[in-house]
């Protein structure tokens, strides 16, 4: 479970599992409250989290754009507008219009 968020919990069947879990379950709750423009809460303290004698406390990784990546890979056609002088000289040059505007896209989000 994680103390900061109402509904964000997990498990499994032994703990390499529940961590893989747990990474998973933090990813999509932190997708979802970026998707729908929320506030992400400010992590509690380690030190603050209390727990009985069965339990421990973790710290979980979670890396949002890794989870975009990987669950949100479909295409999206856009359109786009261009000098058709650039548009003439690209085509000569076999340009991947699609690539060069992800690449571009990624340098421009520092993205890599």
């Amino acid at each position: 479970m994680f103390p900061d968020f109402a509904s964000c919990y997990t498990s499994g069947v032994n703990l390499s599992e529940a961590i893989a879990m747990a990474n998973d379950v933090l990813c999509l709750t932190l997708y979802d409250l970026e998707e729908s423009g929320q506030e992400i809460p400010v992590s509690s303290s380690i030190k603050e989290i209390a727990v009985d004698s069965t339990s421990f406390v973790s710290l979980i990784s979670c890396d949002t754009l890794d989870y975009r990546k990987f669950f949100d890979n479909r295409a999206v056609k856009k359109t786009l507008t261009i000098p058709a002088w650039l548009n003439t000289m690209a085509e000569k040059q076999n340009i991947n219009f699609s690539l060069v505007l992800q690449q571009a896209l990624k340098q421009e989000l520092h993205i890599s």
